[in-house]
Parts: structure tokens; sequence; C-alpha cells
């Protein structure tokens, strides 16, 4: 046993085995995604984001300023594909604000232009 077992401290596991229960965005998805992360911060909307991949589902993080909570949230949930879609997108408090089969339709829900100030 290493030091780091007496410690109380368990390894992560590494390697090939890791890699494959990790639920991770791929290239196409990425893309779109940041395509609307880069329109968002092009608007002032977002500054910063982060990237977390996980067992079972996938985030990405869009953030105003990196010191607060992220104002949207876009989730990649397989197991849900079925059922309710693999993708959501949520505000910062939570609340989904669109879900679906497919990404590009999801993140429409981010468009400015799809929201006009009624007087």
């Amino acid at each position: 046993m290493t030091d780091q077992t007496h410690a109380g401290i368990i390894p992560s596991p590494s390697g090939p085995a890791a890699a494959q229960k990790r639920v991770w965005f791929d290239r196409k998805e990425l893309d779109l995604i940041l395509r609307t992360y880069g329109r968002l911060v092009a608007e002032g909307e977002c500054r910063d984001y982060a990237i977390g991949a996980h067992g079972d589902h996938a985030l990405f993080h869009m953030f105003r300023r990196a010191s607060e909570a992220p104002t949207y949230v876009v989730e990649k949930r397989p197991e849900l594909a079925r059922k309710q879609g693999a993708f959501s997108v949520s505000n910062g408090t939570g609340q989904i604000l669109k879900r679906g089969q497919e990404l590009a339709p999801v993140l429409r829900v981010l468009d400015k232009k799809r929201f006009n100030v009624v007087d």
C-alpha cells in the first residue's frame, strides 16, 4: 500500500478504463456550444466558461463573471435520451429552459432575437 491509502485518500482511477466511464461532449456538440458561447461573449452576456465530465453526464457552464454562479448550463445526460432528451439548457437558478433530443434546437433558447420587448 502507498502512503496515500494509509492517509485515507483513495487514488482516482486513470487510464483507458476511467476515460470510458465518463460522458463527454463530442466534437460536433462542442462546436455548437462554443459557437453559441462565442455569440454570448460578443453580446457581453458571458465572459468565462467551464467544462465538466462526470460518470453519467457532461456539463458546460457559461459565466457572466468567473467569481459568480453560472448564467447558463448546457447538460448532456445520455440516459435521458429516450425519455426527456439527452440535452438541456438551464439558467443560473437551475430552472430548465429547454430540453430535447438534439443539441442545436435546445441551444436556440439562448438566441436573444427570440425575446422581444412588448410595449
